[in-house]
């Protein structure tokens, strides 16, 4: 722990949990190096400030439920939550600034989730600095940065007719038209938006702070530096800063710890773990083929089943009768699972994603090798790079057919290409440990991101 530097650091998480979570990770890291922290956050998904008695907490009132967050309005939701919040937010930040103008402590800067794009207008009026916060990876946001240039070519808001789905994207690549980061949603034109306000407040901003490392995006993050004129800061993987913390403790759903038990029981590399996240929803027929190529590839499997994640089920109802307890122990299913836990218990050797970043950073960290069935948006990106660039995943092209499935895991787990997976996984998670070491690429950058910070004080103060 450094000794305190006498600057406060605002920050605004997006209150879903593959949001919040590097949220929380930054400002444990940006804590250590001797920064007072402040959060605001929302009514909706809030964290209990008991468990962070180092950060101060203020609340914002949204008025949204669980029920109000389905995937495909997300287009609808990203606007209402920066039109609904924008004048409390301002009236809070205000305030904040206001009262530590009085202080021995001056914010030194905003930092929000680049998704919360207004944002920085809200910052600009206040003179106070904003950086933007990624959660994604910057392979992805490549991509959205491309979207004008997709829109001209007809690949937006959704794909015509007149493509190929596998056709390659001479504007992104590697991606092919099937990759590119959309949403079935019935407001492709809203997404259009929300996309382009993220990449343009961002680029006006001070700062972008990423959750990758160098090693692992270095191409993404050099064409993203040609293409922005502000800093950017690529710092991850954040989890890793404080190894001792299972990241559980940051979930919003109380995480079922029976697991780590099972796990314990199973032969090394031979468990596959199964969650799609946070979001990700399935149709019973879904459910179904999953659960049949799990059994059918007589591998043991760790299966995360979200209660309501099935279409028209509260939780397992879904799943044949005796189902779990006809695999003799071979089959364990949990509402939520520790996930950077489970990752690197010894027992795992395949991680079954949906690819969200985390998920997708937290696997190559403990050199898991993934089988990728992407939804929507940049998990669709991500998934391509694992298979295609990084090869350190095999990728579910034909959905959740329960041939595919077995013959993907018996693939990863049995045959020479997953021998050959394993090997590559196991070198990038080697790397993945030097860049946070001193001397590594995201040490040098965590170090220029706390002297940006303290340099923007001569500008704004």
């Amino acid at each position: 722990m450094e000794k305190r530097v006498g600057r406060r650091l605002v920050l605004f998480p997006l209150p879903v949990q593959g949001h919040i979570n590097p949220m929380l990770e930054l400002a444990h890291l940006l804590y250590s190096k001797g920064f007072s922290i402040t959060i605001i956050q929302s009514d909706f998904n809030s964290l209990n400030p008991s468990k962070y008695p180092n950060f101060t907490f203020h609340s914002l009132f949204y008025g949204f439920s669980l029920a109000d967050l389905k995937v495909e309005d997300f287009p609808s939701l990203a606007i209402l939550f920066n039109n609904r919040i924008k004048n409390p937010f301002k009236e809070c930040l205000a305030k904040l600034v206001r009262d530590a103008s009085e202080s021995e402590e001056p914010i030194a800067c905003l930092i929000s989730d680049a998704l919360y794009y207004f944002t920085q207008s809200v910052a600009n009026s206040l003179q106070l600095p904003r950086i933007a916060l990624r959660t994604g990876g910057s392979s992805s946001t490549l991509a959205y940065v491309a979207f004008p240039s997709l829109k001209e070519k007809g690949y937006l808001p959704t794909p015509g007719s007149q493509f190929d789905v596998e056709e390659a994207v001479a504007e992104v690549p590697p991606l092919r038209v099937k990759d590119l980061p959309l949403i079935n949603t019935k407001h492709p034109d809203k997404f259009y938006e929300v996309i382009c306000n993220l990449v343009n407040e961002t680029m006006v901003s001070s700062g972008v702070i990423f959750n990758t490392f160098e090693e692992l995006e270095s191409l993404a993050l050099a064409k993203l530096r040609q293409q922005f004129s502000i800093p950017i800061f690529s710092i991850g993987p954040f989890h890793k800063y404080f190894p001792s913390g299972s990241g559980s403790s940051n979930s919003l759903v109380t995480p079922d710890e029976t697991c780590i038990p099972w796990l314990d029981k199973q032969e090394p590399k031979s468990v596959v773990y199964v969650s799609f996240g946070s979001l990700a929803a399935l149709a019973e027929i879904e459910m179904l083929e999953i659960a049949w190529g799990l059994a059918n590839s007589n591998h043991p499997f760790l299966w995360v089943v979200r209660p309501g994640m099935i279409g028209g089920s509260e939780w397992l109802e879904g799943l044949p009768s005796g189902f779990v307890e006809n695999l003799g122990g071979r089959g364990h299913i949990v509402k939520w699972a520790p996930q950077p836990q489970v990752l690197a218990h010894p027992a795992v050797g395949a991680f079954w994603t949906h690819c969200g970043w985390n998920s997708t950073v937290e696997s190559i960290c403990e050199g898991v090798p993934m089988i990728c069935m992407p939804r929507f948006t940049d998990q669709l990106v991500n998934a391509r790079y694992v298979s295609h660039v990084w090869k350190i995943g095999l990728q579910l092209e034909k959905g959740s057919e329960r041939g595919e499935i077995e013959r993907t895991i018996r693939k990863l787990l049995e045959e020479n290409e997953g021998k050959e997976i394993r090997e590559r996984s196991s070198s990038l998670k080697e790397k993945a440990k030097l860049c946070l070491k001193q001397g590594g690429s995201s040490y040098h950058s965590l170090e220029a991101l706390v002297a940006h910070i303290l340099s923007l004080e001569s500008i704004y103060v």
